[in-house]
């Protein structure tokens, strides 16, 4: 049974309302500039801007493993496929359709005529060509080629792709004359991918970021500092003394919304960087801000009082929303040196821990539920997390563990340090609670560190650090996004080499086999038996000290449509528009 804190119950009596929350204000934000109509009572112009805590750190898709600079990439970036903001489902994308062979290898896709790269000066005259076949091959071959940069080949096109695997060994040695195998240019606009053995999320790997199609320009004149793609926004600036990330509306775009609109309705979509959540809040009450992702429980409840007391039966102004995330927070063990590379040691971790008391105590109850079971969150449908046994509360067993793995003697047992980066001051609040549990209950010392989101992510890649703080967000709606952080046929024998997403550098062939079979089964129900068979033998190994399964209050203002939450923040924000005084009826179709 899974924890369900008590301050929903709390605002609804606030509010008197059962369906939704509606936070009530006198001011919805003032218009930036007049709104031109569209069809469906929408309209265009304005700024749109959102907050996060961290910067990006890249744009170049073969390079994202972060969820502020994915969500960048997504506006500026486009893909064969995208998912559907709604309910996840895969729709077209670049390739207005395709199909798939009777044995599920064989993937033919269609694209969509007269879309077009940002305007930029890689290109002749700074105009940006049309997108053709031979973009997604050279894209695809990107993916598929060793970089320092690229870090999402194993999780993508890995013995997944014919010929991936060749591809990458040669291209070490320079971009190979016979190029990746399994993709094929049939003429401009159609193109094929042929799959070593069928895959229940192939589809959901093309709709990441990281499969973006780019242009071969822009790649050979900024390299890793790439910022043109198709989408629907060009990158403006990132000014970060001001701590602004820009961009523009992209004018050429080809898509268009349900009613034949023109996107995208807004001019600018801005990001300001603030450090901390109550930055962020504070924001939002000014009018600087439209969207603050994350809040505090205690923050929701403050604001709720003071909104009811000062601003009863005025104007909707805001929405809070609540919803259960593909996300998960852990702390990650260095496997590859003691105290870690004994599984006693990190069992012994896992049972000192009161997950509970984090919730309630540090957390404020912003949490969907105690990490008691995988690392996969309790949010996908038909696979049952609760058949993982994982590890809850037990000082006792963290005790008999701990004398068992050597260390009898306590005050032998090394200082170690977790690396953490801030994440608006509650990661280090969670930290000094673990560092009391451990100390009360196993008697030993453990130190933490905060560090920059680049810097915390340079260690967790060459495992520098005794523990790491982590949390994932799924990449796509299947455990397989989870499961992948510790499959361990890429990790590198060096420690010299990067490992990601494996940080761990947790190996197992077991898991690595049930792990295989999952991603290769034909139905989603046996992908799912191999899956929860895997994750228990990982969990049994215990290469993580599972925290708690995550929730998220979004706060957004009322005038703020067709921005539909999800439970892995996929934001596409073409179609968002700003209605500063909404009609009685403020749109056609579903926000």
């Amino acid at each position: 049974m899974f924890y369900k804190p008590s301050i929903i119950r709390q605002i609804c009596l606030f509010t008197g309302v059962i369906t939704g929350f509606f936070i009530i204000s006198c001011s919805g934000g003032a218009s930036r500039r007049s709104h031109e109509p569209a069809k469906g009572n929408r309209v265009y112009g304005g700024t749109f801007t959102i907050s996060e805590t961290d910067d990006y750190q890249t744009l170049y898709p073969i390079a994202l493993a972060d969820a502020v600079s994915s969500f960048l990439a997504n506006q500026i970036y486009e893909g064969l496929v995208k998912f559907s903001v709604n309910d996840l489902s895969v729709n077209p994308g670049i390739a207005e359709k395709w199909e798939i062979d009777p044995s599920g290898t064989t993937y033919t896709f269609h694209l969509k005529k007269g879309v077009y790269f940002h305007d930029d000066e890689c290109f002749p005259d700074g105009k940006g060509r049309e997108l053709k076949a031979s973009d997604v091959k050279y894209s695809f071959e990107l993916l598929c080629s060793q970089s320092p940069d690229n870090v999402n080949f194993a999780s993508s096109f890995k013995n997944n792709v014919k010929g991936a695997v060749e591809y990458y060994e040669a291209s070490a040695k320079g971009k190979p004359a016979s190029g990746l195998e399994g993709v094929k240019v049939i003429d401009d606009y159609t193109v094929q991918i042929i799959l070593q053995v069928p895959s229940t999320s192939f589809l959901y790997i093309l709709a990441s970021p990281i499969a973006s199609i780019v242009p071969k320009e822009g790649v050979e004149k900024y390299g890793n500092e790439l910022h043109v793609g198709t989408g629907p926004f060009m990158f403006g600036v990132n000014d970060k003394k001001a701590g602004n990330v820009v961009l523009l509306r992209n004018p050429n775009y080809h898509g268009v919304d349900s009613l034949g609109n023109q996107l995208p309705f807004v001019d600018s979509l801005v990001m300001k960087i603030l450090g901390t959540k109550s930055a962020q809040l504070e924001a939002f009450e000014k009018g600087e801000v439209d969207v603050v992702l994350g809040l505090p429980s205690e923050s929701v409840r403050s604001l709720v009082e003071k909104q009811i007391e000062q601003f009863k039966n005025k104007t909707v102004g805001y929405i809070l929303e609540r919803t259960p995330e593909m996300a998960s927070n852990y702390y990650e063990f260095n496997l590859t040196r003691p105290p870690f590379d004994d599984v006693r040691v990190r069992k012994a971790f896992s049972y000192a821990i009161n997950r509970n008391k984090i919730i309630d105590d540090v957390l404020k109850g912003e949490a969907y539920g105690p990490g008691i079971y995988g690392v996969s969150p309790p949010s996908f449908k038909e696979y049952d997390i609760t058949k993982v046994k994982g590890y809850d509360y037990n000082p006792d067993m963290a005790n008999k563990l701990f004398y068992e793995s050597g260390y009898k003697d306590k005050k032998t047992f090394p200082v170690v340090k977790v690396v953490l980066n801030s994440g608006g001051a509650k990661n280090t609040k969670v930290a000094l609670e673990i560092q009391k549990q451990l100390m009360d209950v196993l008697g030993i010392r453990v130190d933490f560190e905060v560090k920059t989101l680049a810097q915390k992510l340079e260690d967790a890649k060459y495992a520098r650090a005794d523990i790491l703080r982590a949390g994932w967000l799924a990449d796509y709606p299947n455990p397989e996004s989870f499961l992948w952080m510790f499959y361990g046929a890429p990790v590198p024998e060096s420690l010299d080499k990067p490992s990601f997403p494996n940080t761990t550098r947790y190996k197992n062939p077991e898991f690595d086999k049930l792990f295989e079979k999952g991603r290769t089964a034909r139905t989603r129900d046996e992908s799912y038996m191999y899956f929860a068979q895997a994750e228990q033998v990982m969990m049994n190994d215990a290469p993580i000290m599972m925290l708690w399964y995550d929730e998220n209050y979004r706060l957004i203002k009322s005038r703020v449509k067709r921005l539909p939450a999800n439970p892995i923040r996929y934001r596409d924000c073409s179609e968002v528009y700003l209605q500063d005084t909404a009609p009685a009826i403020a749109d056609t179709e579903k926000k």
